[in-house]
Formats: structure tokens, sequence, C-alpha cells
């Protein structure tokens, strides 16, 4: 083959040449970097995939970078435009504010005579001035004939003592614990805000003038726990004085209880059920989590994890089989309460008869063979809930009640003393029980501030 002789080169269009070569080189060096960054990874791990959240128990935030900004017209349509919502007008205005016409908008005519109706109709909402409200207590006394002194007993509602009322005491807990405001922050937030002058000393104090009320709720939410036939729990680390340690949650269909313990043991739950032994018991794997109830129902979902691990790996015969089996049984639960007994007692005999079937099968992919060799350890704890109506299908209920302690620990890095650990564990126990019934985690705290808290 003959190549064509090259012309000449304009200094214009060797400048241009030169500049792409340099974008081709940069490329190129990137996509080096990347393949020599992906191999010594490999290498590390000895060639296994690296563990996401969708394939292990690692959270999200482990996955790395989340999804590139979309350039161009390409990727997925855009949802199409829905007709707009206007804000829906309050039931019951604090005031309403009738403005009438006093001339025509467009012959500017007088119309101050004519009658006149509502043509538009909106809410103007804003908030008062907020500042403290100052009650200044004056106890009266004297001297007695006695000849000995006596004063005034103080107000129920005002005690002496602290001088914050129920309502910056609900308030500055809720922040603290539900919205992981800091203590420096609480205080800046009191003063700029609401023009109250309170110290982070003066905050936790308050939290520890709380501390006989939320042990009280805390044994009542205990007792109901001890009662309660169907118990989901679940686990994770928290620091405590630099030390780590467990928070366990411990979850009914009547109550929320949560409990920081320097161990991850059995010995844990035995302790805060106390001899009462449920029906089912819904958990991850976890052995310190086992041989607490009657039935134990595994978390599918923690399991469909462990199946895509395998299917990562390269098992594409035994894991994708598992997979779609234990979607069909999910599948199956969520539509347990348009079922029949007999119809549900059929679906949990095909359950078991499908994966005896899938079991046979022989694993040739090592991670297909230990993935076989987990589901047969657990065999008889899968299918639980498609016997029972009660019993989830997943642990979530439990991961959802324990997620705010976790972004809590990361916001703040965990708990300086013991006593704050323990105060952050009675106020997650007292709004998660709360929230059961539909109860804000606000207006449970100010019940248990004001000291009417009670369980249903």
């Amino acid at each position: 083959m003959i190549r064509p002789p090259l012309r000449p080169l304009s200094d214009k269009e060797k400048d241009a040449l030169i500049a792409e070569q340099a974008e081709l080189l940069r490329q190129q060096g990137a996509m080096i970097e990347d393949l020599v960054r992906r191999l010594k990874d490999l290498e590390q791990r000895g060639g296994k995939p690296r563990k996401t959240s969708k394939n292990s128990h690692q959270p999200p935030s482990s996955d790395g970078p989340g999804k590139p900004n979309r350039s161009g017209g390409g990727g997925k349509k855009p949802r199409p435009s829905r007709p707009g919502v206007s804000r829906r007008l309050a039931e019951t205005p604090n005031r309403t504010e009738r403005v009438f016409a006093s001339e025509c908008r467009h012959c500017y005519a007088d119309v101050s005579g004519l009658s006149q109706h509502v043509r538009c109709r909106y809410d103007h909402i804003d908030l008062p001035p907020i500042q403290p409200v100052v009650t200044r207590v004056e106890l009266m006394g004297g001297r007695c004939r006695c000849g000995k002194r006596f004063r005034a007993p103080a107000p129920q509602s005002m005690p002496t003592g602290s001088p914050f009322g129920p309502g910056i005491r609900s308030l500055v807990m809720y922040l603290h614990h539900s919205h992981h405001v800091s203590f420096e922050r609480l205080s800046r937030i009191m003063s700029e805000l609401f023009g109250l002058k309170i110290s982070e000393g003066g905050i936790g104090n308050i939290f520890k003038s709380l501390k006989g009320k939320m042990a009280t709720a805390c044994e009542a939410i205990t007792a109901k726990l001890r009662t309660a036939s169907i118990v989901a729990s679940d686990e994770t680390t928290t620091r405590v004085s630099g030390v780590t340690q467990w928070q366990w949650s411990f979850s009914s269909e009547k109550a929320v209880l949560h409990k920081i313990a320097p161990s991850r043991a059995k010995s844990v739950p035995q302790d805060v059920m106390a001899g009462h032994y449920p029906d089912v018991w819904v958990s991850d794997r976890y052995g310190g989590q086992q041989e607490l109830a009657k039935d134990h129902q595994v978390c599918l979902a923690h399991v469909l994890r462990d199946i895509q691990y395998a299917i990562d790996s390269g098992d594409s015969v035994f894991a994708p089989k598992i997979r779609d089996h234990l979607r069909w049984c999910i599948r199956v639960g969520k539509r347990r309460p348009d079922l029949k007994d007999n119809t549900l007692r059929a679906y949990a005999a095909r359950a078991d008869d499908k994966l005896d079937q899938l079991l046979a099968l022989p694993a040739a992919h090592p991670a297909g063979a230990y993935l076989k060799k987990q589901i047969k350890g657990w065999r008889t704890k899968f299918f639980v809930f498609m016997t029972n109506r009660n019993v989830p299908q997943t642990n979530n209920i439990s991961e959802r009640e324990i997620r705010p302690s976790v972004v809590f620990r990361k916001v703040t890095n965990g708990f300086r003393s013991q006593w704050g650990a323990d105060i952050h564990a009675g106020y997650r126990s007292i709004t998660g029980t709360a929230r059961l019934s539909g109860e804000t985690p606000y207006a449970a705290i100010r019940r248990l501030v004001d000291g009417n808290f009670s369980l249903a």
C-alpha cells in the first residue's frame, strides 16, 4: 500500500494537531491510571469483587462517588411535567383580612360603592417575633407568731432550681437527638434565634435532669416489649468516651427499646428479655441474635445481598436461581393480606420444595458452593413469614429504627460520657415507641418533660 505524500501543514494546523494529540495523551494517561488502580485493587482482594451496599452489609456511603452528571441529550428521557398543585388553605386561619377594590384597574372608575364578592383567596403565613416569656416568681413569707420564719411554696409548674421551663427543655432535647445539633450550636441557636442566653453546661444539666423520667419510661417500654410475640432486633457500633460500644435496637408491634452496652454478646438481648421467650425473633444471621425465640426469621434482604456478591464473583448458575426464588417468596409475603390460609400454606409448601430442588443442583463455582453451604445452614429459618402473617420478610423495621443513631454517631463522633449515651438511648426508645402510634418525636418528649408519658 502506497501512502499518500504528506502535504506541508500551516502553523495553525500544526497547533491544532498538537492540541488534539495532547488531549488524546491526557485521556490515555487517565485510562492507564484507572486500570492500574483497578489492577492493584484486584490483586489486594485476590480477584474478588468489591463489596458494596448491593452485595454486602456495607452502607451506601461506602460505594464511592455517585452517578456522574448527564451531559448532552443522552441517558433517560426527562419525566413529563405534571400539573401544578398549590398549597392548601388553612382550615382555621387566625384572622381573615378582606380587601375591597376602590377603582377599576381597566377604566379607573370608582367602584367603592358597588357590590363586591371574593374573587381570590390565599393564605399569608409568617412567624411572630420569637422571644422567651420570663415569669418572675416572688415567694412571700415572714415570721410566724411562734418565732420561726415561713415562706410560700414554689408553684408546681415553676419549681426552684433550673430557670428553664418544659418548652425549652423539650426543644433542646429534640434538636440535639433528632436533628444532631451540637451543644455549641444549640447555645448559638437559643441566643441568636430566641434571644435566650443558655450555656453548653446548662444544656447538659437539662439532659441530666431528665434521667429519672427517662429511666421510668424505659422501664415501662421494656415491660411492654417483654409481652410481645414477635421481636425484631439489630445492632450497630457507637463510641462512648472514646471506646467502641454497641447500640442495640429491639422492636415489636407496640414498643421500641434502644440499649447501649459495652458488649455485642448474646447476653445483652437475654438481659433485656429477662426470660421472655417470643414466638418469633427477626434479625440477621449474627450469632448473638440466635436461639432467642421459638422460631427465627432471618432477614431475606441480607441473604439477597450475599447472593448478589456470589453473582458478582462469577456464579451464573446457582446464585441467580436462588435470587429469583427468594424474590418470588418476598412478593408472596407482600400479598399475604389478600391470600386465604389454605393458599398461603400451599405457597409455603411450594417455596420449601423449590428450595430443596435448588439445593440439589451442583454448584461448580466456589462462590456458589460457599453460598450453598450458608443456605443449608439456615434452611429452616427462611420461610417463617409464609406461615405467620405477622412476621416480616426482612429486618428493615429495625434497620430504619437504628439509622438515625448511625447518622447521630457520624455527625457527633459518639458520646463523651456514659450518661450521655444512656440519655440518647432513652430518647430513641421513647420517640420510637411513640411513632408506632402516630405521635411525633417532639410531642412525645414534651409529654415526658411534663410528666405525662404513658404507653397505650
